[in-house]
């Protein structure tokens, strides 16, 4: 849990106009982002039923907050780690054509994350996710998505920039693409952190894409749940992948900075793969799984943005805690507040 301080820092925005600054945030992202990827807003559960296979199984050792509910016949449910599975059932539900999708306001409790910087035990994001055809299924159709995103975000950042003077734009105007391969090539002495680091501090803005699939070490570049991201199909030179995570250099803590995972889902095909290389095949008897084996889900594509992760960089932030409430070890407070970092 090692904190980053940085030198002399200063919170760009006083403590008492934060909480309108991250209103203001919040409500022009959110805009942004369902026009350009037009987007409808729903309503998110907090919990759902375990044993369905619709919670998001992260890197499969994270355990869910969990509890039992007599009213339904002591049936357990768990707090969500994220809505990806959830999100494309719904698109299903709603009959969303190709083209339209949705987004919500995701809030999970993820009890086993490791506490720094940018990590809390409180995750708020946006998630959202499209309905796509069997043609959108392809590298170029997924970076058309992510530089609208990434469009949103310019715009968010530009706005944000009006309304306080005293905080400049950073971000590059266009988004570079880099596969998880080639980084591994170009930096092989590095971990995939380090080399995301790298990456940033050289373009930006990034998205790396290939995200979950072994690479040419035999490793794999971050961890993937094997039911929602493709990230198993041959793109071609020897990559494979069609998810990815935007990236963008951290001037406040020197350091590349995650905004969001986001990819192309899988198909059965897919499905089936990814379940066999995690070993994971008894999941095709779950709701999720087998509505899925059976063509009754739509394709699709989708992601989360992390809402706090925005604030914090927009605002210049040096810990996801000034911009957010939680928990945190009585070290960290104290040593960030020693050093001009309040925390929630």
């Amino acid at each position: 849990m090692a904190t980053i301080i940085p030198k002399g820092y200063k919170p760009a925005v006083a403590p008492e106009d934060m909480e309108q600054a991250i209103k203001e945030i919040k409500q022009k992202f959110q805009d942004e982002l369902s026009q350009a990827l037009n987007l409808k807003r729903v309503t998110a559960p907090l919990f759902v039923l375990s044993g369905t296979g619709i919670n998001d199984n992260l890197n499969g050792t994270e355990r869910p907050v969990s509890f039992e509910i007599p009213a339904v016949g002591g049936r357990r449910a768990e707090i969500v780690h994220s809505l990806a599975k959830w999100k494309r059932m719904k698109l299903g539900a709603y009959g969303m054509e190709p083209g339209k999708g949705l987004y919500t306001d995701m809030n999970a409790i993820r009890a086993d994350e490791e506490l720094d910087n940018l990590h809390s035990l409180y995750v708020d994001q946006w998630d959202w996710e499209r309905t796509i055809t069997k043609a959108n299924r392809n590298l170029d159709f997924l970076k058309s998505i992510v530089r609208k995103i990434y469009r949103a975000l310019l715009d968010t950042e530009a706005f944000i920039s009006r309304a306080y003077p005293q905080i400049s734009p950073v971000l590059p105007r266009e988004i570079t693409f880099v596969h998880s391969e080639d980084l591994l090539a170009e930096y092989p002495e590095l971990s995939p952190r380090e080399r995301e680091t790298e990456v940033a501090r050289k373009y930006g803005a990034v998205f790396i894409i290939g995200i979950g699939g072994e690479l040419a070490d035999g490793k794999i570049h971050d961890g993937r749940s094997p039911d929602y991201d493709d990230w198993s199909m041959p793109t071609g030179d020897g990559h494979k992948g069609l998810n990815g995570d935007i990236i963008v250099w951290n001037p406040v803590l020197e350091s590349a900075f995650e905004i969001s995972s986001m990819g192309i889902r899988v198909d059965k095909a897919a499905l089936l793969l990814q379940l066999g290389i995690r070993g994971c095949e008894e999941r095709k008897e779950l709701l999720f799984h087998k509505s899925l084996l059976e063509d009754r889900l739509p394709l699709s594509i989708g992601g989360g943005i992390g809402q706090s992760r925005l604030c914090m960089f927009l605002l210049r932030c040096a810990h996801i805690g000034e911009v957010q409430a939680s928990i945190w070890p009585e070290s960290m407070v104290e040593e960030c507040a020693a050093n001009n970092i309040f925390l929630k």
